[in-house]
């Protein structure tokens, strides 16, 4: 069993690696066999129970329309096998999302993850994100775009 900081350092390398550098390959370091995503509204996978090969989709299609993107770590709280983490989120919309194309524009959000270890490798996660906030941020910047070119 990993430490509870063992498991907070661990978190903080792979938020780095994979979801800010995009580095999907390393997903290997640290997504286990099984990898549950709990609770995640909104998100196209949630409820779903990935492999390796799955989350590593997951983490291509998600970064694909903001391949700047930027989590922020703002705290770590650890109890046993699970680290809850809150965070920011920065990007620029720089690619398709259905209803929404590319405008360019910077977007924001703040959240809050549970994620769960299991021998230092990560086996889910639990979340909740403003995703109104973004989607409001792209209609905004969706209407701003069609204003320019009018």
């Amino acid at each position: 069993m990993s430490s509870t900081n063992e498991n907070k350092e661990r978190l903080a390398c792979f938020i780095e690696e994979v979801w800010n550098a995009g580095d999907v390959a390393a997903c290997g370091r640290y997504i286990a066999a099984k990898y549950s995503i709990h609770h995640d509204p909104g998100d196209p996978w949630n409820g779903q129970e990935l492999d390796l090969a799955g989350y590593q989709e997951r983490v291509r299609v998600s970064r694909a329309p903001f391949p700047d993107q930027r989590f922020t770590i703002r705290e770590m709280v650890a109890e046993g096998d699970a680290v809850v983490m809150t965070w920011l989120w920065s990007a620029t919309h720089q690619g398709d999302l259905p209803g929404f194309p590319a405008t360019g524009a910077p977007v924001r959000v703040s959240g809050a993850t549970v994620y769960y270890f299991d021998g230092g490798r990560l086996t889910g996660h639990w979340q909740i994100v403003d995703r109104l906030g973004v989607y409001t941020q792209l209609r905004q910047a969706s209407a701003d775009v069609s204003r320019e070119m009018a």
